[in-house]
């Protein structure tokens, strides 16, 4: 069977212009312009309440903006075009299924039949380790396997564009390890990734770039060196020495 997603025109650039989100007369996002796009992960950092979460549900078009505009690929999003974008939330929402059942639904949803649907799946569990686990309900799976069966899932969509936040939180460091594990792959097979990290460390070793976002907007995006070794901004030295911003 043709695989439909190849037909499915490209998403990336995804770009946002002139992002705004007010709330009770508060600005929780305030973004004049940001563009992802490139072959490369993207660490997105800050304190609580930055906007970080809120800047990737709006580019992913799960918030709507109260100013601005969001297009991937020079247009407005459209249903058809989620299939070429991913985004794994820090708590995944899962089928009442198998492990299996879950990853080969969406490939079905995808175009796939149901036998190259269970093929991919099965594909994509033995890469994240959860072959083991494949009948196994959903429900059943600790924190970390459902977090790497999210993963799988997402990327078994062979997305040009990967969002995720948080993907590690709460995880314990052999999960963390596979899912970083994971991140490598999907860059190493062309994914761009766009990640929302609290672990500074994380960032330093998976990013190419770090982008620090604070009150609401971006106060620094760098290469991950340069932004580590000699940022350009007091918040972004404050943030990378520790500090707490306020």
């Amino acid at each position: 069977m043709l695989d439909r997603t190849s037909q499915i025109a490209a998403v990336t650039p995804v770009c946002g212009r002139a992002l705004q989100i007010t709330r009770a007369g508060r600005v929780l996002l305030d973004v004049s312009d940001i563009e992802f796009g490139e072959r490369s992960v993207t660490a997105i950092v800050g304190p609580n309440g930055a906007g970080k979460s809120m800047l990737i549900k709006t580019l992913c078009g799960l918030m709507r903006p109260d100013r601005g505009n969001v297009t991937w690929n020079g247009r407005p999003p459209a249903r058809s075009d989620y299939r070429r974008l991913g985004m794994l939330l820090q708590h995944p929402v899962l089928l009442r299924r198998s492990a299996l059942a879950n990853v080969a639904y969406a490939l079905k949803c995808a175009g796939h039949d149901r036998s190259r649907a269970e093929r991919l799946a099965l594909a994509a569990l033995e890469h994240a380790g959860l072959s083991h686990i494949a009948a196994t309900s959903a429900r059943r799976l600790s924190g970390g396997e459902k977090q790497r069966l999210a993963m799988a899932r997402a990327m078994a969509m062979r997305p040009e564009i990967l969002f995720l936040d948080e993907p590690t939180a709460s995880l314990d460091p052999a999960s963390t390890l596979r899912i970083e594990e994971m991140i490598d792959k999907a860059r190493e097979e062309g994914t761009s990734i766009v990640l929302v990290t609290h672990d500074m460390a994380q960032a330093r070793r998976l990013a190419d770039t770090v982008m620090l976002m604070h009150r609401g907007g971006i106060v620094e995006h760098a290469p991950t060196q340069r932004f580590f070794d000699a940022p350009a901004t007091d918040e972004a030295r404050a943030f990378a020495a520790g500090e707490i911003l306020i």
